[in-house]
């Protein structure tokens, strides 16, 4: 392995050249980003004390203040006015703008106090907040950009002026690099890099990735071959027909792409609460600024009314206005939420569940449908054998699936005896299915016996001498072609026949084995309120009947083809966008590059990461990185734990709030009062956030 590592060295580079560039790139951005926090932090000091002990007139004070405002306030200023021009009026950089401006300001009425510091002050901590948001993305998308990092993409071209060369010399390119037409080399274990046609060798290949059909392809020469399987046993040589832009592979991830663009990104919390919150903050402080002090004109002398800037109570109104501002500026809420996201998002990936963003936190809390693939989500995507039927007895002995011993305990001397006969004759093949037969029976490796005269028909089976009986294990074909007299079996899964000596001796069911913890996950999900768990596959109906029985699963779709997977997906989006259930969300769980396009479309995508293609890493939401099916409902536990919290700080921070703002209007708070409450409760509110990293 090592030495086929460092082969793929090179390509592997350039692979991955863009994303570090990407990470470099975030992580010079946040550095930036402190060192600007510190730069104006630095600044504000200096103009407090200049503010202090020196006789500057109230305009020269501001154009000191300006400078630490703009440095640090300058994003948030081109933010609100971008808001502006594009008519999105209320959001938080609009709300923070507003305050900030109106406290610079306010020193120039006539009796009123000057309020820099503040103003750059309450910048200066939503610039924090903002940090603490690009950290938590940063990281998650770090932890993604590794698991990227672990396939290797490269394609083994032979040289074509003469074939009389060693196989030794093959070269190793890009598949982008790959002319069609061109011969590559594919060995066992790689991925196949281009669609083609295999000139030399047979093999199987695992197609779970592209078509999710469990069970391997045996391909022989005039065979095509797609991209993204995985090549299982033999080597083989393929004839590239199409160029790497037109391949499977590259087709997949395009429609994965498309489909990301349909699925508009749920707004992050905050926004949706500025939206709400703003406009009436903002509302609330104009009437503030102008009400009292028109009743007041009004009441004072109500015939000859008059109304000016320069009445007497106006400054005092504006400033509590301005204060109310201030007091209002979501701080607490714009630091404290993302942080609690991050640290729900910190705590996942703890446990090996990568989400991608804070956004999906929100979704994950809300899923009420979870759409699973079956094979190796569901199941191990690998075989097993299930049982043994013997021709002389019709008793079914359903074994518990995975355990060699406690399969034979169940089994009568005859079966066992027809399973040894059978690992013995599969002992030398590479398919998977004889890799099943012999993990069933590892002894057979080590017994006396005697194999010999071993012969494999391709796509038939294969037929050896075991001591002095001939034994044929294959498929229906084999048998016909002996023209031995095969039952069939009630048992779904892949069923292996057996002939020795020309007579019909019994089968052998060989299944795709459940994962251990697919039917807990299953229960853990309906214990939080998952009202439908449904399963498609492109598997038979029969063998999906089985898993969904198995699991409790309330319903399935068999024989799909990926295409069909992503409309089921959009059917079931377009069911539950209707208003009255606008907040059940639906999650679909997969593995393969067939389910990267149904990833990318459904609310929230969770990929099986351990196993999982590229492909449906790179368009999940969510990541699970050890393909524990049971590791769902600890996301979505994790989800809700983390959403309660951030709602804790929420009504937390606005209870301290309206606190101040009802003494603010009686005029018995003063502005750093209000930048305290803001802090106080920041600070408390980040405390609480911290609880979702555990």
């Amino acid at each position: 392995m090592a030495h086929h590592h460092h082969d793929n060295e090179c390509c592997h580079e350039h692979h991955h050249e863009h994303h570090h560039e990407h990470e470099h790139h975030h992580e010079g951005s946040l550095k930036s980003k402190i060192i600007r926090i510190v730069i104006a932090a630095v600044l504000l000091v200096a103009a407090v004390l200049i503010e202090k002990y020196s006789s500057l007139s109230t305009w020269q004070l501001l154009l000191v203040f300006l400078i630490p405002y703009l440095y640090i306030g300058f994003d948030t200023l081109k933010e609100a006015a971008e808001g502006i021009v594009e008519g999105d009026w209320f959001n938080e950089h609009f709300l923070m703008s507003i305050a900030t401006i109106g406290a610079l300001l306010i020193g120039f009425l006539p009796g009123a106090e000057t309020q820099f510091p503040e103003a750059v002050f309450v910048m200066l901590f939503f610039q924090v907040g903002e940090l603490f948001e690009g950290y938590a993305e940063g990281k998650s998308r770090e932890s993604i950009a590794h698991l990227m990092d672990i396939r290797p993409d490269v394609a083994h071209v032979e040289p074509t002026p003469s074939p009389s060369q060693r196989e030794g010399d093959v070269k190793d390119v890009r598949p982008e690099e790959v002319e069609v037409g061109s011969i590559i080399l594919i060995r066992p274990g790689e991925k196949v890099p281009l669609d083609g046609v295999v000139v030399e060798g047979s093999t199987a290949l695992n197609t779970v990735a592209l078509t999710g059909e469990s069970i391997p392809r045996d391909i022989t020469v005039g065979d095509e071959v797609i991209s993204g399987c995985i090549n299982l046993s033999g080597v083989i040589k393929v004839r590239t027909t199409k160029s790497f832009g037109e391949s499977t592979v590259s087709k997949i991830i395009n429609l994965v792409e498309n489909a990301s663009e349909h699925k508009s990104k749920s707004e992050t919390f905050i926004t949706r609460f500025a939206r709400i919150y703003t406009p009436i903050v903002v509302f609330a402080a104009l009437a503030l600024a102008i009400i009292p002090p028109l009743l007041a004109a009004i009441t004072i002398s109500p015939f000859n009314f008059q109304f000016s800037i320069f009445n007497s109570q106006f400054p005092t109104w504006l400033y509590r206005a301005l204060m109310f501002l201030v007091v209002s500026c979501p701080c607490a809420l714009v630091i404290s939420v993302p942080l609690t996201f991050f640290g729900g998002i910190g705590g996942a990936s703890r446990k090996g569940i990568l989400i991608k963003g804070a956004n999906y936190m929100d979704i994950l809390a809300k899923v009420k449908t979870v759409v699973f693939d079956k094979t190796g989500t569901l199941t191990h995507g690998q075989f097993a054998v299930e049982a043994v039927h013997g021709k002389s007895e019709q008793k079914t002995v359903n074994c518990p699936l995975g355990s060699a011993a406690s399969l034979r305990e169940e089994l009568s001397t005859v079966n066992c005896q027809l399973l040894h006969l059978a690992a013995h004759v599969e002992n030398h093949s590479t398919h998977p299915i004889a890799a099943a037969l012999r993990d069933a029976f590892p002894e057979a490796a080590h017994d006396d016996c005697e194999v010999s005269d071993v012969q494999e028909i391709a796509g038939h089976g294969i037929q050896a001498r075991v001591g002095n009986d001939i034994v044929c294990v294959g498929n229906t074909k084999m048998m016909d072609s002996l023209g031995v007299e095969w039952h069939d079996c009630q048992h779904p899964g892949t069923i292996i026949h057996v002939a020795i000596n020309g007579e019909y001796a019994g089968h052998i069911v060989i299944n795709d084995m459940i994962k251990d913890d697919s039917a807990d996950a299953i229960r853990q999900l309906k214990a939080l309120g998952v009202e439908r768990t449904v399963m498609l596959t492109g598997d038979r109906k029969e063998v999906a009947d089985h898993v969904a029985k198995e699991l409790g699963i309330t319903e399935y779709h068999a024989e799909l083809l990926p295409a069909d997977k992503v409309s089921f997906v959009e059917q079931e989006l377009s069911h539950l966008s209707s208003p009255k259930d606008g907040s059940s969300k639906v999650a679909f769980v997969g593995d393969g590059i067939n389910d990267a396009p149904v990833l990318a479309r459904a609310d929230i995508g969770i990929a099986m990461g351990g196993l999982g293609s590229d492909a449906a890493i790179e368009a999940a939401d969510v990541v699970l990185m050890d393909d524990q099916p049971s590791k769902i409902a600890q996301a979505i536990r994790i989800a809700r734990r983390t959403l309660s919290i951030a709602r804790q700080n929420v009504w937390f921070a606005i209870g301290v709030k309206i606190a101040v703002l009802i003494l603010a209007t009686f005029g018995l708070s003063t502005m750093w009062m209000a930048v305290f409450a803001d802090v106080g409760v920041t600070v408390l509110a980040v405390l609480n956030a911290m609880r979702t990293m555990y």
